[in-house]
């Protein structure tokens, strides 16, 4: 470590009238009697204090927090009071479990003007180097983390994101009587660079997280402030053996209670959950025991179903129904080839459903080839008269 000193002789000594006293003599310079045991006795302080620091291995929870708060308080001025923020607590977790002991805070802001993210990147800038921590900044997606570090140890992570405009998001005062199209994009949480460029469509979407993975609770935070509708995307037992099974899905023979539990801790780490379709299932959804314990625990909570249709024996719509929870149907899968070219060909597919019906659901997955064709062809859906919605606009 290294300090920093000015001059130590007050300025309106004479010097050529101070007395020398050899116990303060030295590389201090000469310095009467009476200001140099303060001067010493301050030192001493300085330097034990900056010892302890230069020791720590990491910061204490109250330090962490009192440097959460400064970011937040930062984010409010440089955005002029008009972002929103969340905080979501990083836990250290073992087998699978949080062990109560904070790792990081998770810091999520949302300005209301791309003119104010200079401000902002700034201050968090100063926060990082008047705290000592080093700072790492990644940009993707219309998304800027920025990682902040103690000797190594991660301490914040910010998320800024920035919405879509007033412009891009579905709205209800559209010709009514236009033919409606959702498009749920399916299987985030696996990868960052996936859901990257997904968040980086300038168009909303529905988009399918699923839950237990290390990015679920991100990237459900962040397509949720990006303006985006956010699902479940709910693991279920599938029929083929081929097919890896998910650490945990619902599964045939599963009580009620095991089915309530378990939607229950799967929402816990994809936030803002609006509704759930189905990951996998073609034999869970054509389970009706199993598709009557799953019914309740959305109802109760106020979520919606869509059937992605892994199956054709499918019961699970017809059971949403029974039960009174909203629900829709998926008619067309995007990307079963993922080329650019199949993708393009199952979109006039969507759209001649949606105008023969009036509304049509369309799921794919963040495949390069998906994501290109979908930028290039939105606009000229919505050129044609189009609406894109949210899949929320679909259900019954």
């Amino acid at each position: 470590m290294t300090t920093s000193r000015g001059s130590l002789i007050p300025p309106h000594v004479n010097h050529h009238s101070r007395r020398t006293n050899p116990l303060v003599a030295g590389s201090f310079g000469w310095i009467p009697l009476f200001r140099s045991r303060c001067l010493i006795a301050g030192l001493v302080s300085a330097i034990l204090l900056a010892a302890a620091g230069c020791g720590k291995k990491q910061l204490s929870k109250a330090e962490l927090r009192d440097i959460t708060a400064e970011i937040v308080r930062a984010a409010q001025e440089s955005t002029l009071h008009k972002s929103e923020i969340a905080i979501r607590p990083e836990m250290q977790t073992a087998r699978g479990k949080a062990t109560g002991e904070l790792v990081a805070d998770d810091i999520y802001v949302s300005p209301a003007d791309q003119s104010q993210m200079s401000s902002l990147l700034q201050s968090l800038m100063d926060i990082s180097k008047r705290h000592g921590l080093s700072a790492t900044e990644v940009s993707s997606g219309g998304v800027v983390r920025i990682d902040l570090a103690f000797k190594g140890h991660r301490t914040h992570t910010i998320h800024v994101v920035m919405p879509l405009s007033a412009k891009s998001r579905p709205s209800a005062r559209k010709d009514a009587a236009a033919p409606i199209l959702a498009i749920i994009v399916d299987d985030l949480g696996y990868d960052r660079a996936a859901a990257d460029s997904v968040l980086a469509l300038p168009f909303p979407l529905t988009v399918s997280v699923l839950p237990d993975l290390p990015l679920s609770t991100e990237v459900a935070e962040e397509a949720y402030r990006r303006g985006d509708e956010v699902l479940l995307h709910l693991p279920m037992e599938s029929e083929s053996a081929d097919v890896e099974q998910e650490e945990s899905e619902l599964r045939v023979g599963m009580s009620p209670e095991q089915v309530e539990s378990m939607v229950a801790a799967m929402l816990e780490t994809v936030p803002h959950a609006t509704g759930v379709n189905n990951h996998q299932g073609s034999r869970a959804t054509a389970d009706a025991t199993l598709m009557q314990a799953l019914m309740p625990a959305l109802r109760a909570r106020g979520l919606f179903f869509i059937d992605s249709r892994t199956s054709a024996a499918t019961i699970a719509y017809d059971t949403a129904e029974r039960f009174g929870v909203r629900a829709a149907s998926r008619k067309i899968f995007l990307d079963d080839t993922p080329t650019k070219e199949a993708v393009l060909e199952q979109l006039k597919l969507a759209e001649r459903d949606a105008v023969q019906n009036g509304s049509a659901i369309a799921i794919g997955h963040p495949h390069p080839a998906t994501t290109e064709a979908l930028t290039d062809e939105v606009p000229r859906l919505e050129a044609r008269g189009i609406r894109l919605v949210f899949a929320s606009a679909t259900v019954n």
